[in-house]
């Protein structure tokens, strides 16, 4: 077991924002434990982001709590410690309006982006109160903060995320523990393209503010300011990096 200054858990790390963070951990000098249920990618990452630092791939289905369970452990007994967690593993699922919703969607979504998400922070907090604190960051959405015609499952999804974050965070801030959340907009990701087509994307950014798709590094750098001390007061907060996106 190595002795790293310090470690970073980091889940959804095999493409998107998860994988932009986990590189910009590893720019800063952290270890990272590269968390993803996509064998192939997280192997594949490792071996791109291996070039930075120290990382390691870790398989992991964040739906599954004893999967959640041995990836917290793996990463512990490989780096002796989580100092800070970055809960971006998520998905989109299916699109279209309330009243043509089905009920496999609703539970694929939220098993994933909230109740994965609740598995990870359980297992993260338990390490984190062993060993004297840290900082979590969960990845909600722009949709977590307003609602989206034709996305209400995955926008549900999100607003709890932001509710259980803001609770957690009251949970634990005495604990040393800060939780916060990150709200992307509309980034260019590739699972932004899987979704969204190119004639989409441009009636999008027709009457978005900022009139671009921000990038996955733009909200890695808000994830490592929420886990720096420079954001030691910041706890339970909804960062939006959404170029105005949501400005009332």
């Amino acid at each position: 077991m190595s002795n790293p200054s310090q470690v970073a858990f980091v889940t959804g790390a095999g493409s998107g924002i998860g994988q932009a963070t986990a590189r910009a951990f590893l720019s800063r000098g952290y270890s990272v434990a590269l968390v993803d249920r996509d064998v192939e990618l997280g192997q594949k990452t490792q071996a791109e982001l291996g070039e930075l630092g120290d990382c390691t791939f870790i398989a992991c289905d964040v739906s599954d709590e004893s999967s959640v369970e041995h990836a917290v452990e793996a990463a512990v007994a490989r780096y002796g410690r989580i100092d800070a967690a970055f809960n971006a593993a998520g998905i989109n699922g299916d699109p279209g309006p309330v009243a043509e919703a089905s009920s496999d969607n609703w539970d694929r979504v939220m098993n994933v982006n909230l109740k994965g998400l609740m598995f990870c922070m359980k297992h993260q907090i338990r390490q984190m109160l062993g060993q004297g604190g840290g900082a979590i960051v969960n990845c909600a959405s722009s949709a977590g903060l307003v609602g989206v015609a034709g996305l209400s499952t995955y926008a549900a999804s999100k607003h709890g995320v932001v509710g259980l974050t803001r609770s957690a965070a009251l949970e634990y801030v005495r604990s040393n523990i800060r939780i916060n959340a990150v709200c992307p907009g509309m980034i260019d990701t590739p699972m932004w393209r899987r979704s969204i087509s190119p004639e989409l994307t441009e009636q999008l950014l027709a009457s978005d503010p900022s009139g671009r798709l921000g990038q996955p590094s733009e909200i890695a750098e808000a994830v490592l300011w929420l886990c720096s001390s420079a954001a030691s007061f910041v706890a339970g907060h909804a960062l939006s990096v959404d170029g105005g996106m949501t400005v009332d």
